[in-house]
């Protein structure tokens, strides 16, 4: 889908923050009220807007640890591959999930109360799949940017 410069606006605007008023909305990106809800509606129908969020402080309630989880698979078929996603896919504790190239096939970020928690994660979840071979961690000392927002 091919956006324009008063999409890019819009997306920009509902980035920062998406409970803004449609008319104030309107407003920002210079358009009347019913030609921007219509703009909206388009860039939500086409795809572009998958949804709106409320983006929670991960620290505040208790999820000090953020773990980065690099793990290899003993095997690679796509249905040992289907498997693993689907297994990690309902774990809540795990974020973001990405296939990767390289030494490892997935990278994972996990948040966790603690290190024993991680420990238990570990022992519990991803040590009891038998298609695991190795997980490599990273444990986050400072966080320097996190944002949600993407570059339009």
């Amino acid at each position: 889908m091919k956006i324009d410069r008063i999409q890019r606006q819009i997306l920009a605007e509902l980035q920062k923050n998406s409970r803004i008023s449609n008319q104030e909305l309107a407003d920002r990106v210079g358009l009347s009220v019913s030609p921007c809800w219509r703009r909206v509606r388009e860039l939500e129908e086409g795809g572009l807007i998958r949804s709106y969020v409320a983006l929670l402080d991960r620290k505040k309630l208790g999820l000090d640890a953020c773990l980065w989880c690099q793990v290899r698979l003993k095997k690679h078929s796509a249905a040992i591959a289907e498997q693993f996603e689907a297994m990690v896919s309902g774990r809540p504790e795990v974020v973001e999930c990405y296939e990767l190239t390289g030494e490892s096939d997935y990278l994972m970020k996990v948040y966790l109360p603690d290190m024993d928690a991680y420990t238990a994660f570990m022992h519990s979840f991803l040590l009891k799949m038998q298609d695991v071979d190795v997980v490599r961690t990273s444990v986050t000392l400072r966080e320097i940017k996190n944002e949600t927002a993407l570059p339009l």
